[in-house]
């Protein structure tokens, strides 16, 4: 889960009632040139790798971010990836 305590698959579930409020915050966001000041913050996990043969177990960290904002992420992603492939 991310800082928003939303479990991944709750967006997908529910797709039909917050497609249309998180377009609005999408299109405010892009307008404004800011991000909500929940999606900027995130929680660092620490986590073990596993051991794999004849190393030892190495501690990594993960960042955990807010849903909606991963979700925006992967759409201004896409758009400019396409829009440089054009190019």
């Amino acid at each position: 889960m991310g800082s928003d305590r939303m479990h991944p698959q709750g967006p997908r579930k529910l797709i039909n009632v917050i497609a249309r409020p998180l377009s609005v915050i999408f299109e405010r966001s892009q307008g404004s040139g800011e991000l909500p000041q929940h999606w900027k913050k995130a929680n660092v996990t620490a986590c073990l790798q596993e051991e794999q043969e004849g190393e030892s177990r190495q501690l990594w960290f993960v960042s955990l971010t807010s849903i909606p904002g991963k979700v925006m992420e992967h759409i201004l992603l896409g758009t400019i990836s396409k829009h440089m492939n054009d190019k």
